[in-house]
């Protein structure tokens, strides 16, 4: 008898901010043939910021995921195409870290980073859109949450931390603040499970798997 073998599904992991042990743990927790959705601002803030950006890319690179753009990859855009030799300024910490070479290489590649992605009844995207243009904002909060209007279906969103992943009508937040000492989560529109693995801050413990 031949086995059917799962469909893949997505994983949208929230806001990972430099926090690459959190994301090695995640990533061992989540299934091997899954696609993952990284729903923007993975860098700036945490410990390790080059090396989460080269562990996103790998995935990117490979095929496995897709690498959203937040304003924090978004002020390092600006901030690189601005002033590419400065130290002050948006990200100068992690502009420090990169290098003059990784700078400039990055540069490449975060100008390569999508806004959204679009799912089969939900789409994944950093804060959400603006409600007059309906367009990907990369800052919006509240004028999105009460007037999303479930055009898009779900949205996935990243952008503001919380304790859990929450759900408002037809907007999930998977920011659960793992740089401040919450969690890094990750989250299935297909099937609305949650993973979530110790941020910074933390005693290590099991991962925890419910729905939402």
């Amino acid at each position: 008898m031949t086995s059917v073998s799962r469909k893949a599904r997505h994983w949208v992991i929230g806001d990972v901010h430099g926090c690459s042990g959190s994301l090695e743990q995640l990533l061992a927790q989540l299934p091997a043939g899954d696609r993952l959705i990284f729903c923007g601002d993975a860098i700036n803030r945490g410990p390790d910021t080059p090396a989460t950006m080269e562990r996103i890319w790998g995935l990117v690179d490979s095929g496995r995921a897709i690498w959203l753009r937040g304003n924090h990859e978004q002020d390092l855009i600006d901030a690189l195409r601005s002033a590419p030799g400065s130290s002050g300024g948006a990200g100068a910490e992690t502009r420090r870290q990169l290098g003059p070479e990784g700078c400039a290489l990055w540069l490449k590649r975060l100008e390569q980073l999508p806004l959204a992605y679009w799912g089969e009844g939900w789409v994944a995207t950093h804060a959400g859109f603006n409600p007059s243009t309906w367009q990907p904002d990369l800052r919006v909060r509240m004028g999105f949450w009460e007037q999303y209007d479930g055009r898009f279906g779900d949205v996935v969103i990243g952008h503001t931390p919380g304790p859990n992943v929450r759900r408002l009508p037809n907007i999930v937040m998977v920011d659960t603040g793992a740089c401040y000492g919450g969690d890094l989560s990750a989250y299935c529109p297909e099937s609305r499970e949650v993973v979530s693995v110790p941020g910074l801050a933390h005693n290590l413990q099991s991962p925890s798997l419910s729905p939402v």
